[in-house]
């Protein structure tokens, strides 16, 4: 029988009528019938952060996230607070906003809710305040006086909330639209046989535009975020398995403190904003086969595989082989999806690099990202491993610039020649982004400037 979508909102239950479709956008439904008008509508894109509200993780995490990619179904049965909800004990100001208010953090106003859940979240999450803030786009103000009111807030340690009793949701329905929620990889799979034409929906940040910015009503779509075995973060000696529905958020993190992975970490904290990481997976990166998926040229560099399930079982493939065209993967239409990705941790003493170029540091499109790895023997490169992405039809190897690599001397020549060899090997586009002649030219360069810096040359 199909389920009414409940979830927490601001400690408050809420359940939705029946009628509602599950694909509305939580933006929509709080603009709308909630009449919670604090969270703002700006580019609808996930760019801006206006929308930004905080999702409340049961380790106690909070996650901000883009209310107008995320939609009623994904929230079922978790913990939502708006700026509306963010309030002291005694009821007035919570600090957050009162400190924003004294460091004269606020303009015209528009933006400042979202900025408010930005920095409610940082509290727990920590780090850099401009990295918190890189996903809340500010008009008026000026960023100076809002980051000083971030690096004022006092850190708070994560803290579980009270549990949400809410039924399962295995099928939310609004007249001839399913929203389906599978619990399990054999229900996902059985689903995904069934109705091979439904949307497979996790973090929703590429499908989620589909819907807020060309309003797509989908006739089914399969929801993998209450799929235990899609959320798996195993750590081994040999590498790190990632479920295709963890999110950035936690990978980002797990990267961070995990021996040999510190550079993919400094490229997913690129990675969009604090709210795409919130929502985005590795395995949407994957399904979605873009050349510039910011996360295809370290996988392709690492060896990385993908693991596969299906109701026929499961099959595990190198990544570079699930790639297989512009938009297009490996997966059969027979059920097929993807259940994890292994990321083999380099070797010790290996060399990588995960670079990427756009018009701003943060939360940009690619127009060239390059990532290499490289082990060397003495003074000889033993093996190298070079990827592109946003220069193709899909991210690739540059096996030309490899086999330059490969047993050359670790000197300023050979990474030269394979500079050369790279931009021989590739045939950029002409876009928005960048020219086809700076794309080249920049490829060519990146590898260049990995020799510079291994060898301690680079400027500081």
């Amino acid at each position: 029988m199909p389920a009414h979508i409940a979830f927490h909102l601001n400690d408050e239950p809420r359940h939705l009528p029946p009628e509602l479709s599950p694909t509305t956008t939580l933006l929509d439904w709080l603009r709308g019938p909630a009449a919670l008008t604090g969270t703002k509508e700006g580019c609808a894109e996930g760019d801006c952060g206006a929308c930004t509200v905080v999702i409340e993780e049961a380790d106690g995490a909070r996650s901000a996230v883009n209310a107008c990619l995320l939609t009623l179904g994904q929230i079922h049965g978790r913990r939502l607070r708006t700026v509306e909800g963010l309030r002291a004990p005694d009821g007035g100001a919570h600090p957050v906003q009162s400190t924003m208010a004294a460091c004269n953090g606020t303009q015209c106003g528009f933006c400042t809710p979202g900025i408010v859940m930005s920095a409610w979240a940082h509290q727990t999450e920590g780090g850099d305040p401009h990295e918190a803030l890189a996903g809340n786009l500010c008009r008026c103000t000026g960023y100076r006086p809002i980051l000083e009111a971030f690096a004022r807030l006092p850190a708070e340690p994560a803290a579980p909330p009270p549990p949400v009793p809410l039924p399962a949701a295995p099928l939310l329905q609004s007249g001839s639209q399913s929203f389906h929620r599978p619990a399990s990889l054999a229900e996902l799979v059985a689903l995904r046989a069934a109705q091979p034409g439904a949307w497979l929906l996790a973090g929703g940040t590429d499908l989620g535009l589909r819907i807020s910015e060309h309003r797509e009503v989908p006739e089914a779509v399969i929801c993998t975020l209450d799929v235990p075995e899609l959320a798996i973060a195993e750590v081994s000696p040999g590498g790190l398995r990632i479920g295709a529905s963890l999110p950035y958020r936690r990978l980002l993190a797990l990267c961070a403190t995990e021996p040999g992975f510190a550079p993919l970490a400094g490229l997913l904290r690129r990675l969009g904003s604090r709210q795409i990481r919130g929502m985005g997976t590795l395995g949407g990166n994957l399904g979605t086969a873009s050349p510039i998926g910011d996360a295809l040229p370290p996988l392709l560099a690492l060896s990385a595989t993908v693991r596969l399930s299906s109701p026929e079982g499961e099959r595990e493939m190198p990544v570079e082989d699930f790639l297989t065209g512009y938009r297009r993967n490996a997966l059969k239409p027979t059920g097929e999806v993807i259940r994890d990705v292994f990321l083999p941790r380099p070797p010790e003493g290996a060399l990588m690099a995960c670079e990427k170029l756009s018009r701003r540091h943060d939360q940009d499109i690619t127009a060239v990202g390059l990532s290499v790895l490289l082990t060397r023997d003495g003074n000889r490169i033993a093996t190298a491993r070079i990827a592109h992405g946003g220069l193709g039809p899909k991210a690739a190897r540059a096996t030309g610039a490899e086999a330059a690599l490969a047993g050359a001397p670790f000197t300023e020549a050979s990474f030269a020649a394979a500079a050369e060899a790279l931009m021989a090997e590739i045939a950029p586009l002409d876009d928005l982004r960048a020219s086809a002649a700076y794309r080249k030219r920049a490829a060519g360069n990146l590898l260049r400037r990995l020799w510079h810096r291994w060898s301690g040359q680079e400027a500081a």
